[in-house]
């Protein structure tokens, strides 16, 4: 009985102890898969040029090409037909490897310059940061995305 017992308890904790280790290794694998997405929405003041928010549009585009921790960029202007924009108007998905590359982008010179050129005509900005799982499989839907990886 004795032999029994601690045959059932070894069994037991292999069983566990793989277990253990498949669930590591799927949580390794999905954080492989992981993108950081840092989303902003703006709302300019009703006193901003058309010229002054299409460069601050150029110049959030361009932080792409001067940060490399960015990994894709996205923008676009609202067009919801709910009514719930509460006068956010323009909307940009930054995406990161890791939050190392946040890290990185926050304290930026870039951004800081970026910030600088945005405040004056800025009246609101929201921001959200995400995990994402991010599947090679997907991308086939997200064209406009693949074509700002690098």
């Amino acid at each position: 009985m004795v032999n029994f017992t601690k045959r059932l308890v070894l069994g037991l904790m292999v069983i566990f102890s793989f277990g253990l280790t498949q669930q590591t290794m799927e949580s390794k694998e999905k954080k492989k898969s992981r993108v950081l997405r840092h989303v902003v929405c703006f709302k300019f003041k009703d006193s901003a040029k058309e010229s002054e928010v299409e460069k601050v549009v150029k110049a959030f585009a361009d932080l792409k090409n001067k940060i490399s921790s960015i990994k894709a960029f996205e923008m676009g202007t609202n067009n919801s037909p709910e009514g719930l924009d509460k006068g956010f108007t323009h909307c940009f998905v930054i995406t990161f490897a890791n939050e190392e590359g946040r890290k990185e982008y926050l304290p930026h010179p870039e951004h800081k310059k970026f910030v600088g050129l945005l405040k004056p005509i800025l009246e609101d900005v929201f921001v959200i940061d995400y995990w994402s799982i991010f599947n090679w499989k997907w991308t086939f839907f997200w064209k406009p995305t693949i074509a700002f990886l690098k």
